[in-house]
């Protein structure tokens, strides 16, 4: 099996190393904390930049809905790769077909167990049962490996379809999201400027990686300062347009000149490759491990005494609704089929992953502003993603105790 690159492990690291220090700046100095990551930056505010309920531009909102643009790219640009190139993780229906099913039953899972949870807090009054939803959509990729790499072991493949799956939920998560944005905050006409910058980038560059163009036109096509420029076009657009500015850059990536296979996702062998998509990857890897730094610093610091209604919401849609229905959904998929379960893995193995699904940090701590209000309901949510984490110690408890003995 291929070996996964280790940025990914750095990238947990940091984001762990930020959140950590959040949560003991929050529970020690709750005041000094929220009054540096809410302190107004001394730049003009964008009409759009209104997705974490406020539209002044701080730290926080600046790593949400700039930065965090970047990590979303990097690991779309793997589920892009999956679909589209030569052995790729979902080339064909026999490979596509138990990981769609697994991503819809996990899906529908948790949200289900969202809406049927008791609405008793007395903060959502106002709010509608649907309030939220989105919430135990999104996973957590880099926390996903780290514990999957404990369970399963680096070489295994249902690492790498863990790794699938959670890339998988959290680009739903991020579209679950849009749909529950309030209309009224929506302005749809600024998402022509994205379509424009896509449109002119493959007119003029990016059509011309095909076979048979001339040597001119390939160096055309690998030149990458057009692509950087379409998307920080893209990426306005979006802000403007009333979505979450972790989107901004997602409608590039298909657009990009790309490797003719798949070395497997995060694959450490792509950093040889020298297609403008990986290059490109390359370039945004280096500063991921602050970005992620700064997102757990911002959005990562956890109230110890939050627990409430809306965390055990949360824990339920994760740790019910969200195994249950994976394991249902990859069950449909191959009873309907008549295929085998993918080779090298076992039932034992699709059970684990399930568990390790329910974790949800990053992308859910992302929509958390959008679809619930602020104070106690947020706090308490955020308390209830934190409880997630338990998964991966679960997980490599239950590996332990099912994992075959040798004969005497």
């Amino acid at each position: 099996m291929y070996r996964v690159s280790p940025h990914v492990r750095h990238y947990a690291a940091a984001l762990g190393a930020g959140a950590a220090t959040a949560t003991l700046w929050v529970n020690l100095e709750p005041d000094s904390y929220f009054d540096v990551m809410e302190y107004r930056l001394g730049l003009p505010d964008l009409p759009g930049w209104a997705g974490l309920g406020d539209p002044v531009l701080s730290l926080q909102s600046l790593t949400a809905q700039g930065l965090m643009a970047l990590f979303i790219a990097f690991i779309a640009k793997e589920l892009w790769e999956a679909l589209v190139l030569e052995r790729g993780a979902l080339a064909g229906p026999s490979r596509w077909a138990m990981p769609f099913g697994a991503v819809a039953g996990g899906v529908l899972g948790a949200v289900a167990v969202w809406l049927m949870w008791p609405m008793t807090d007395p903060d959502l009054a106002d709010w509608s049962r649907f309030a939220g939803w989105p919430l135990p959509v999104g996973s957590d990729v880099v926390v996903c490996y780290v514990f999957g790499a404990a369970v399963f072991g680096k070489s295994h493949p249902a690492l790498h379809l863990m790794l699938l799956l959670a890339i998988a939920f959290d680009i739903l998560g991020l579209a679950a999201l849009t749909l529950d944005l309030p209309v009224a905050s929506l302005h749809p006409g600024w998402l022509l400027l994205p379509a424009l910058a896509l449109a002119l980038v493959w007119r003029l560059c990016a059509r011309f990686a095909r076979p048979g163009a001339t040597e001119v036109q390939h160096r055309r096509a690998a030149t990458l300062w057009p692509y950087l420029l379409a998307g920080a076009v893209s990426w306005a657009g979006v802000v403007l347009s009333g979505l979450p500015g972790a989107l901004g850059l997602l409608p590039l990536v298909p657009i990009i000149p790309h490797a003719e296979r798949s070395f497997g996702l995060f694959a450490e062998a792509e950093t040889y490759l020298h297609d403008p998509l990986n290059r490109l990857a390359q370039l945004v890897a280096r500063p991921l491990p602050v970005v992620l730094l700064l997102f757990g610093l911002t959005q990562g610091g956890v109230d110890l005494t939050a627990a409430g209604t809306a965390s055990a919401r949360v824990v339920a849609a994760l740790w019910i609704g969200k195994p249950l229905g994976l394991l249902i959904g990859a069950g449909l998929v191959l009873r309907i089929s008549g295929w085998p379960l993918p080779q090298g893995l076992a039932w034992r193995d699709l059970c684990l992953l399930a568990v390790l699904s329910g974790i949800g940090v990053t992308v859910p701590l992302l929509a958390l502003p959008h679809v619930l209000p602020g104070g106690i309901p947020a706090a308490e949510a955020r308390f209830g993603l934190a409880l997630s984490l338990l998964f991966g110690p679960l997980a490599m408890g239950l590996a332990r105790l099912t994992r075959s003995k040798p004969a005497a």
